[in-house]
């Protein structure tokens, strides 16, 4: 059994440290990760320009990319071995209801995914005060790839997991969950660089919108871990009939 280990904050980031370690004696692991920070990268590739990979040690590895090169390059030919699975994270600071679409921790879980792999994307609440402490999210992945391993999902799903910032004694349990949805995030920040050109922040997130029972957001303030399992068929099937009945109303 060969794990392969990536995340979004790069390969010195605590959190995959936590991660590696969480895992260790379940199988064969290797670390894969971008060579910096790359949060909010989502599922881009480095198309335009080639990546460099470097071997920092037996059985880590970092890329000159994002999340989803560092997949894709270690399933696609950097290694004369199969993977058996993809566990990303563990990300500082949560993925819940739209963060998934920008995330680069579960971008590296979905690219996992389209090479056909079980993959798990695990995340860390941010802490209100403080450091992060990984110890009970590295708990919690050791669990669920465990659980996993004797008893496989279905392929076709990626498990997003968001674990609250607490001891692991005070977690509630697990609790399957959907994603929510936020408010429009907040407005740009604007500033000036030294020459006194603007330059521009994206600002913070937005609160959460669709917060209530049975949802990422719910569950994780309630101090259960969040296991939301995600696809990736984007195609609204309901809506198929509709926008044919629409198409039909154009003339050439």
């Amino acid at each position: 059994m060969k794990i392969l280990i990536s995340n979004d904050d790069g390969y010195r980031a605590r959190g995959i440290l936590a991660l590696r370690a969480s895992l260790e004696g379940l199988a064969d692991l290797t670390v894969v990760a971008p060579d910096r920070n790359k949060s909010g990268a989502s599922h881009s590739l480095t198309l335009d320009v080639p990546v460099h990979v470097s071997q920092v040690d037996r059985d880590l590895w970092y890329v000159t990319g994002t999340p989803s090169d560092c997949v894709h390059v270690a399933m696609a030919g950097l290694f004369d071995f199969e993977f058996d699975m993809v566990v990303s994270g563990i990300n500082d600071g949560e993925n819940l209801g739209d963060d998934v679409l920008y995330s680069g921790t579960v971008a590296a879980a979905i690219e996992g995914r389209f090479l056909g792999l079980p993959t798990v994307a695990i995340s860390l609440l941010r802490p209100e005060q403080g450091e992060p402490d990984f110890g009970a999210a590295a708990r919690v992945a050791r669990l669920l790839v465990q659980r996993l391993l004797a008893e496989p999902l279905d392929r076709r799903m990626i498990l997003n997991v968001n674990v609250p910032h607490l001891p692991f004694e005070q977690l509630r349990g697990f609790a399957t969950t959907r994603l929510g949805h936020r408010h429009r995030s907040e407005p740009i920040v604007r500033s000036n660089d030294p020459r006194g050109r603007p330059i521009y922040w994206i600002g913070p997130a937005g609160a959460q919108q669709d917060g209530g029972p049975g949802t990422d957001f719910h569950a994780v303030a309630e101090g259960f871990v969040s296991v939301t399992p995600l696809h990736t068929d984007l195609t609204r099937h309901s809506a198929l009939d509709e926008v044919g009945r629409w198409l039909g109303g154009i003339q050439p």
